[in-house]
């Protein structure tokens, strides 16, 4: 019977042996009867399998002999690397996974972002352009700044009002929608015609229309601006009553005095004015005629030299007394395109341009006086005002036309100024200057290219062939027959040395030397006002070598 079993045994463990399945060695040795304590050990490891073949064996009497059996495919080390790499590979895939997501939920919110900040901006360009329409650039901008605006006083304004003959009448007999239509038409048309001259629009109340000129800005030209807007408003109500005989008439009132300007309320912002002279261009406009333009005598003295005016006499105005009042007729002859002298030629606007000019020159010299470096001992503020002092006595001696003066005196202007930035920079700073002021002032690309071209003239020595630009010479190099030459020539001399322009004193004053030895000056005017002869300032330059180079700073 044992036999037998064990018999059983071995065809058992030949299947085993042919699947290597652990399970049905343990299955078998369970089924085995002990044989021996180290038999019965267990069946954990190799020593297990060896017991159980031992017993097998030798209950047959064969040979003892070994059996390997491999451990699971889920054990082994190509499995656990192959699956190691799958999942290294998904989870670099899921992290990729993840980071499109967010990249596209960041886009998403980029995108929104984007938007509402494009929306924010435009918002801001329309509330920017809205407030630009009610208040002037610079207030507006200290608006937004400091949340409030400062009073200014001026004074020199132009303040115009303009009035619909009988509007009261008119509003009475026709309708409601059209009435406004048709104001809304005349008031554009007005605004585009005060822009285009720096006029202020101040305000309307119902039919009146106000604005001043030389606010915000201040300037000497308002007087002539706000006049020559009020011919251009009036030749536009002239030309539509030319189609429509029963069509309104408009009066003008003009007056030029001190004002204060600012804004007033917190909610509902207003640029106004206030002052006697408000009071009195509403009296100038009251006390005129339909189809006229009324000034008061104030404007008149600002005005005379550009346009013919009526005297009407003393006129009485309520709360003001007696006041001198004119009629503007027309543009002079000689700024007339004809004899009718309703259209201005080019000789008004250059006229206006010498006007405007004293502007550039008062805003130029305080930004001289600002940022002039101290190590120009030569091209300092008084060599300017020597110069622009020089420009007068030339242009009266020379006969220079109005449009040459205007050349050559901003030339010299912009030539002063020029030296602020020294000498390696100047050639752009020229550039840069003429490019900002001149189109602020109105002047024309032609002129703007004259004025580089004088300006661009070598200093020493001179290059000049035109009538401009020998006189620009002769006013920059009128030092050279002065009584002062000896300082003058050392102060240029400290400058050039400064900027590295010479090495040493004998050098600057063998070429002085050479250039004073063959100079003359150009027009014959300049050649009247020398002081001393060439010769005998080659005399005092040779004096300069005792000189030492006192107070140079490095360049």
């Amino acid at each position: 019977m044992r036999n037998l079993l064990i018999s059983k045994m071995i065809s058992i463990y030949e299947i085993f042996l042919i699947f290597h399945n652990k399970r049905i060695l343990f299955l078998l040795a369970a089924l085995l009867p002990p044989l021996s304590r180290t038999a019965n050990a267990g069946f954990s490891g190799s020593s297990g399998y060896s017991d159980l073949a031992a017993r097998l064996v030798n209950a047959q009497g064969y040979m003892p002999f070994a059996v390997f059996v491999q451990p699971p495919f889920y054990k082994s080390f190509p499995f656990i690397l192959s699956l190691s790499v799958v999942l290294i590979l998904l989870l670099i895939l899921i992290t990729a996974w993840r980071s499109k997501m967010f990249a596209r939920e960041r886009f998403k919110l980029e995108k929104i972002i984007n938007e509402r900040t494009e929306q924010l901006l435009l918002q801001k360009e329309r509330v920017d352009e809205l407030l630009a329409n009610m208040l002037p650039k610079d207030t507006a901008d200290q608006l937004k700044k400091t949340g409030r605006a400062n009073t200014r006083k001026y004074d020199l304004v132009s303040i115009l009002f303009s009035d619909i003959e009988g509007f009261t009448r008119i509003a009475e007999q026709m309708n409601p929608d059209i009435l406004i239509d048709e104001l809304d038409k005349f008031f554009f048309k007005f605004d585009s015609l005060v822009e285009e001259f720096n006029i202020e629009k101040i305000k309307t109340i119902g039919d009146a229309y106000m604005a001043a000129g030389g606010i915000p800005e201040k300037n000497r030209t308002n007087p002539v601006e706000v006049v020559l807007a009020a011919m251009r408003i009036m030749q536009y109500m002239k030309d539509l009553k030319k189609d429509n005989e029963n069509f309104w008439d408009l009066r003008i009132g003009i007056h030029t005095g001190p004002v204060i300007a600012g804004v007033v309320g917190l909610k509902k912002l207003s640029y106004d004015i206030w002052g006697d002279s408000v009071n009195t261009a509403s009296r100038m406009e009251s006390s005129g005629e339909t189809g006229k333009i009324n000034i008061s005598e104030n404007t008149y003295e600002y005005v005379k030299d550009f346009f013919n005016c009526e005297y009407r006499g003393k006129m009485p105005v309520k709360y003001k007394g007696n006041i001198g009042m004119y009629f503007v007729k027309g543009f002079r002859p000689e700024f007339s395109v004809d004899m009718r002298g309703q259209e201005p030629n080019q000789n008004f606007f250059i006229r206006l341009q010498l006007l405007r000019l004293q502007d550039i020159e008062e805003e130029c010299l305080k930004k001289m006086e600002e940022e002039l470096p101290a190590n120009l001992h030569f091209h300092n503020l008084k060599y300017c005002i020597d110069m622009l002092t020089g420009c007068e006595l030339l242009f009266s001696s020379e006969k220079l036309p109005d449009e040459d003066r205007l050349l050559v005196r901003t030339s010299a202007l912009f030539d002063c100024i020029s030296y602020s930035k020294g000498y390696l920079d100047r050639k752009n700073y020229i550039y840069q200057i003429t490019r900002e002021i001149l189109p602020k002032f109105h002047y024309s690309e032609k002129q703007a290219e004259k004025i580089l071209r004088l300006i661009s003239m070598p200093f020493i020595p001179p290059a000049a062939r035109t009538i401009p630009e020998k006189i620009l010479s002769d006013i920059r190099l009128a030092f050279l027959g002065k009584n002062n030459f000896s300082d003058s020539a050392n102060e240029l001399y400290l400058e050039l040395k400064t900027f590295g322009q010479v090495s040493s004193r004998p050098e600057f004053i063998k070429y002085m030397t050479e250039f004073l030895s063959s100079f003359s000056f150009y027009t014959l005017t300049a050649k009247k006002l020398v002081e001393i002869p060439a010769g005998q300032q080659i005399e005092k330059l040779k004096l300069m070598r005792e000189k030492s180079d006192y107070n140079v700073p490095s360049g």
